[in-house]
């Protein structure tokens, strides 16, 4: 039960962090739009950077990727804490489980897998359930089992691939939109605007464009990393499951309907 808590508590602190810094984004925001006054002058060579060119940037796109960035730091920071080992497949609990069964402890194994959450467990308990149906159904649930627990992994690293997919297009769309402004800004000038002008403006339209790629690129990383890492621990549990699930007893229904009342 401890190990369930755990991950909860965790997620609770991460989105809180989330909620704190997407705030702190959000009144940066008004405070640049409610003081005219107060924004960034007309940028000059000596005076480009990132920093300026972030607040000279600074729009709808600009908060998306932020928010996108600060959503994508709380997930791989949630992947962190709970897409590892210790939580998929516990090595003191497996290996109790694994005990109970090796040596005939049916009914303790029974009892244990009640309380046990974890990958194995889960796809044991899903078996047990049908043993007095025969070998061949506890063999179909524990598949089903297995196979939900493993699409459970997977859907928490799933959203990373989704921010890391959108990050470049909402790039791309802020492009867009600088490029028709400097167009604009080009024809309402009739033509005259100099080339600092037109740079000026091209910079800050691509600046869309390097939010979005430096959202996706830590994005796709994490996602291909921990992709690997769930589907060698879920294939690890799957065998292991199934090895149990083969030392399982068949046709015991009156017990199992017992202990379930």
């Amino acid at each position: 039960m401890s190990s369930t808590r755990r991950p909860g508590r965790a997620r609770w602190m991460v989105w809180a962090g989330v909620s704190a810094l997407g705030a702190v984004t959000l009144s940066a925001f008004a405070q640049e739009t409610a003081s005219p006054e107060a924004a960034a002058p007309a940028l000059t060579g000596d005076q480009l950077g990132l920093w300026t060119l972030f607040r000279q940037s600074f729009d709808l796109f600009t908060i998306i990727l932020i928010l996108g960035s600060i959503a994508a730091v709380a997930l791989i920071v949630r992947n962190i804490l709970e897409v590892r080992t210790g939580v998929i497949m516990p090595a003191k609990r497996t290996g109790r489980l694994i005990d109970l069964i090796e040596h005939g402890r049916f009914d303790d194994a029974r009892t244990f897998v009640k309380r046990d959450d974890s990958f194995v467990g889960s796809v044991v308990r899903s078996a047990m359930r049908e043993s007095g149906r025969g070998k061949a159904a506890m063999r179909e649930a524990a598949e089903l089992a297995a196979s939900d627990q493993s699409a459970r992994w997977f859907r928490k690293i799933e959203l990373l691939n989704i921010i890391g997919n959108l990050g470049p297009l909402v790039g791309l769309a802020g492009t867009v939109w600088g490029m028709i402004i400097a167009f604009t800004s080009l024809g309402a000038a009739d033509g005259q605007a100099g080339p600092a002008d037109l740079s000026l403006g091209i910079s800050k339209a691509l600046f869309h464009t390097l939010l979005g790629l430096m959202l996706a690129i830590p994005c796709l990383l994490t996602f291909g990393i921990y992709r690997g890492i769930v589907d060698r621990i879920c294939t690890r549990a799957m065998v292991e499951s199934a090895r149990l699930v083969e030392l399982l007893p068949a046709g015991d229904a009156r017990k199992e309907s017992g202990n379930d009342a």
